[in-house]
């Protein structure tokens, strides 16, 4: 499991680049989220924590992999 801290840069499965600029909780359930924006055109967006790390095909391909 890949850490995922606020700062960091993500490539998305899909090929497009986000960096985590926040961690927070849903105000009605506590759920933890991140929120996120794409490097390319700024949009942000918020997806559960725990959709993070999951992998996305039979093949163990990651949502998200850390840009180093």
């Amino acid at each position: 499991m890949q850490e995922i801290s606020v700062g960091k840069t993500y490539r998305h499965y899909k090929g497009n680049i986000y960096k985590i600029i926040a961690l927070a909780k849903h105000s009605e359930t506590l759920e933890d989220l991140i929120v996120y924006q794409a490097v390319s055109d700024g949009k942000t967006w918020v997806r559960p924590y725990s959709m993070w790390n999951e992998t996305v095909d039979g093949k163990g391909t990651l949502r998200f992999t850390l840009i180093k």
